[in-house]
């Protein structure tokens, strides 16, 4: 009921906004709502971006994002934003392609262990061998949770994963029914404002770059490449204005996650914009840069690949060059009037 409420919520927005002497080409965004980097799509329909670019949007909104890759079969979404391990997952079962990154999340995916039971891993992480840990599997909270294991000389086998949803990752913590939790973002403020629950490990810690993706159908990308980079525009302007008023952008944030069911602290709202390094468009086109061979976002999303062939989740790992693609990037960067309304901060 609340994502349907917040699809409603940007739709209104959106409604509101109608500019009749411009065309709107319809399309379909999907994301998963109240998280960091689905904060432009909000941005972008409180401030009547898309319609200035021609876009009518329709949103559509998914509690993770393997659900929100499978969707995309029945063509019941465009473009979008989802985690990394669902883009690749999106890419080998149903051919799905990156355009982009949401934001590095690497800080925002972490371990966390419930006080009485801090004191003893956070000096001897190896003490976890035997411990059943809640997790989302196949996510990049379990990406960050091996490479946490790995780190401390611990394999997956090693412990009990237990597979379960962010929501009933955080009632069963706050319920006194499991010690550690793999999350992500915002669900990691919830557990140390709620239970207590202390920081143990990141992917960050363990080196790992763990990437947000945008994400798009192929066949979409094919035959509406200029929608595809009018919605890129628009996402990028969102990012330069939210970097340029902090302010506003803090209490946009605080609206957007409360409408999708969660509440955030101002503490944990700083915390979001303080450690999830974002990309503008000059910085989107040096890492998807293939001039010199592999980009960096092709290393990083490698490297999942890798982990999750290693899960099982998928049988081989697929060329990063055969569903990461610069093009509609290089498309916005190369039209003025696209990266002028990009780059805006106004």
């Amino acid at each position: 009921m609340k994502n349907i409420v917040l699809g409603l919520l940007l739709a209104a927005g959106f409604a509101g906004a109608q500019g009749p002497a411009i065309a709107q080409t319809a399309i379909g965004i999907s994301y998963q709502p109240s998280l960091y980097w689905a904060l432009p799509f909000y941005v972008a329909t409180e401030k009547k971006w898309w319609e200035e670019l021609g876009l009518k949007p329709t949103f559509s909104t998914f509690p993770a994002g393997a659900p929100q890759v499978a969707a995309a079969q029945a063509k019941s979404w465009d473009v979008g934003g989802a985690g990394s391990v669902p883009a690749v997952l999106g890419a080998a079962r149903f051919g799905l392609v990156t355009i982009g990154i949401t934001n590095d999340e690497s800080k925002a995916n972490a371990l966390y262990v419930r006080a009485g039971k801090y004191a003893e891993l956070s000096k001897d992480p190896a003490k976890m061998k035997g411990d059943k840990v809640l997790i989302t599997t196949n996510s990049t909270a379990d990406y960050a949770a091996q490479g946490c294991l790995k780190k401390w000389g611990l394999s997956k086998s090693d412990v009990q994963f237990v597979n379960l949803g962010q929501a009933q990752i955080i009632s069963a913590i706050t319920s006194g029914n499991g010690d550690i939790a793999g999350v992500w973002a915002p669900n990691t403020y919830t557990l140390e404002e709620k239970d207590g629950a202390k920081y143990l490990c990141s992917g960050a810690d363990t080196g790992a770059i763990i990437p947000g993706a945008l994400i798009a159908r192929a066949d979409y990308v094919k035959e509406n490449p200029e929608a595809v980079a009018k919605f890129l525009a628009v996402y990028l302007r969102a990012w330069t204005w939210i970097k340029a008023h902090h302010k506003e952008a803090l209490a946009m944030m605080k609206t957007f996650y409360a409408v999708g069911g969660v509440e955030i602290s101002d503490q944990a709202a700083e915390t979001e914009f303080s450690t999830r390094p974002i990309f503008l468009l000059d910085q989107q086109l040096v890492i998807m840069d293939r001039a010199k061979g592999a980009s960096e976002v092709d290393t990083w999303f490698t490297n999942i690949a890798e982990f999750m062939k290693g899960n099982g989740t998928i049988p081989q790992v697929p060329a990063a060059s055969s569903y990461i693609d610069d093009a509609p990037m290089k498309r916005v960067a190369s039209d003025p009037k696209l990266k002028a309304f990009a780059t805006k901060a106004d």
